[in-house]
């Protein structure tokens, strides 16, 4: 059994963050979304594993490698436009031949892996196998209607009125009757290949197509508050861990991580939280659900619930900072110039909130 990781997109959602970077690598609990999908997708046993890239390529490629870091052997597959998943499907067939495989999206986050999953697949053998969860929000996703138990009878991709709340997940397993669905299925109106066309095709054939409503935790971290979410959900399940030097005046409360080479006096940490390497904290509150990356120096301020990327400033700020993803290389400072005023260098598609 292969995998198919999709790493392309423009990350619309996410910007101005994805403006400069891949929305994969951007980090829960310091490390890139990616990399979750990765290691679940190892832990299953499957270590032959496709990814498909578009114009963030040389950023994918760099975090990857040839896979070897993550147990695993990876094949990069170009995707020339954002087509659709079922698009991206259709050019990886030289890669998976006719071997079954996972689809993982490479955004998507599930906290307790795939590997029951991916032997639920190898045992029943359907043709296809989707993880659906409800949501509250279903019009935003691809929604199932299911006739019985675990038979799917529709797929519907983001409908304005949907039938159910049970939203696809972005982890999808198949075999090799999937090529068929993807050369017999026409452009949306999006001009994508839409991925629940080839299910529904399959399904319209008379194909085997399981579903599996899942029970934990799943995020689609495309937007903001699901970014902040799935920090907060790994956050829980983080065990302290200090590699740094503290003072005597610093007091550290709850789950704690603090990287190697990093520096925190007279500070306060409230875990749970991660802070990177080489990092400079002083005369600063740090609250819950907080992930610093590495190279950051805060001072005399307060933050919590919030990620910040690497080589970030964030200086003498009255006001707790929260539910806030804060980009690389952002400086935050409390201005000491006359007249006072608020000033903004911002980029497109920002959020900026002010008292």
């Amino acid at each position: 059994m292969k995998a198919l990781i999709l790493s392309g997109g423009k990350g619309t959602r996410l910007r101005p963050i994805t403006h400069t970077g891949a929305k994969q690598l951007v980090p829960v609990a310091n490390k890139p979304i990616l990399f979750y999908g990765v290691e679940a997708i190892r832990d299953a046993g499957i270590t032959d594993v496709g990814i498909i890239v578009g114009d963030t390529e040389p950023e994918i490629r760099a975090a990857l490698g040839d896979g070897s870091a993550f147990g695993v052997k990876t094949t990069y597959i170009r995707q020339e436009a954002p087509l659709g998943l079922a698009h991206a499907v259709k050019i990886a067939r030289d890669f998976m031949k006719d071997d079954s495989f996972v689809m993982y999206l490479g955004d998507n986050l599930i906290l307790d892996g795939i590997t029951p999953l991916v032997r639920e697949f190898e045992r029943d053998r359907p043709n296809s196998q989707i993880l659906l969860a409800h949501v509250p929000n279903p019009q935003e996703f691809g929604v199932a209607e299911l006739d019985g138990a675990s038979k799917v009878k529709r797929l519907t991709e983001k409908p304005k009125e949907p039938k159910s709340d049970l939203a696809l997940v972005g982890v999808y397993m198949f075999d090799s009757s999937i090529w068929d669905a993807v050369n017999g299925i026409q452009p949306s109106f999006r001009n994508e290949l839409e991925i629940t066309d080839a299910i529904q095709w399959l399904i319209d054939h008379g194909k085997n197509v399981h579903c599996h409503i899942i029970s934990g935790w799943w995020k689609d971290t495309g937007k903001l508050e699901d970014m902040l979410e799935a920090n907060r959900m790994v956050l829980s399940r983080a065990k302290g861990s200090v590699k740094a030097k503290l003072d005597g005046k610093t007091r550290t409360e709850g789950e704690v991580i603090v990287g190697a080479g990093s520096v925190v006096e007279n500070s306060i940490l409230r875990g749970p939280l991660v802070i990177g390497e080489r990092c400079v904290i002083q005369n600063t509150y740090v609250g819950p659900f907080t992930s610093i990356y590495d190279d950051v120096q805060i001072r005399n301020s307060e933050i919590e619930h919030s990620i910040v990327l690497e080589r970030c400033v964030i200086e003498d700020i009255p006001v707790r900072i929260e539910g806030s993803l804060i980009g690389k290389e952002v400086r935050i400072q409390r201005s000491q110039s006359k007249p006072t005023a608020y000033r903004f260098m911002v980029g497109d598609s920002s959020l900026v909130d002010v008292l």
